[in-house]
């Protein structure tokens, strides 16, 4: 049974014409293709969905607009939306899959887009998330209200926009790996999130790790990743 696991994992792609899908990437990686809806089509997308969805597993499709969401929701009902995350889910797991929890914390309000991309993403790959938002530094007792959940999490994503201060911060007080997510939340001399990206990549707290601009998604996968117990090789996933 392995050897036959292991030579699935090497099969070819499958070849759409305008997209060449990966079947096999949740024997590989543990999680299936996920797809990045900007810029497709509405006609591309669904086409990929139905390639996708076929197997009954977990789907998840991100920077979807509520358009695309309802041609979506017109072939599959049964699709939930989240509109702040932009994000399509299928089939969704029931319960989570491994203990403890991943902590998402935004800066402000206005990250909060971003951070519920890194929580959907993080409870489609099976676990379980809590959130704490508009905890920036500029009321720092807010964040500290919540220092048990904070000191009780296994990984903690630190959303922020603005100079991006809060994941040193966070950093700063927890044992747990943090993954930083820059957004492009601020006036002009943030510079489109380059001003907080600078911030977390010059970080003096320990642990600290940083991702794209934006990028809810990687933040939420890294997370997952990071939370998923050494012995679950993805032959039994």
């Amino acid at each position: 049974m392995d050897d036959a696991i292991e030579r699935l994992k090497h099969l070819p792609f499958e070849d759409l014409g305008f997209a060449k899908l990966d079947n096999h990437r949740a024997l590989r990686c543990g999680f299936p293709e996920v797809v990045f809806c900007q810029g497709k089509t509405a006609e591309q997308v669904i086409t990929i969905l139905e390639h996708l969805t076929a197997s009954g597993g977990p789907v998840l499709a991100t920077r979807a607009n509520a358009d695309l969401y309802a041609t979506v929701a017109a072939n599959w009902p049964e699709a939930r939306y989240n509109e702040a995350a932009r994000a399509i889910m299928f089939n969704q797991p029931a319960k989570p899959r491994y203990p403890g929890y991943i902590l998402v914390v935004s800066a402000g309000t206005a990250d909060i887009p971003v951070a519920e991309e890194a929580r959907v993403t993080a409870e489609m790959m099976g676990n379980r998330v809590k959130t704490i938002y508009d905890a920036g530094v500029a009321g720092i007792h807010r964040l500290l209200h919540s220092r048990d959940e904070i000191f009780d999490a296994n990984v903690i994503v630190v959303v922020a926009g603005m100079e991006g201060a809060l994941a040193s911060v966070v950093g700063g007080l927890s044992s747990r790996p943090v993954v930083a997510v820059p957004t492009s939340v601020g006036y002009g001399a943030s510079f489109n999130g380059l001003a907080p990206l600078l911030t977390m990549l010059n970080s003096c707290a320990a642990g600290v790790s940083v991702v794209n601009i934006d990028n809810g998604f990687g933040a939420g996968y890294i997370a997952a990743l990071i939370n998923r117990p050494p012995q679950s090789s993805n032959k039994n996933e």
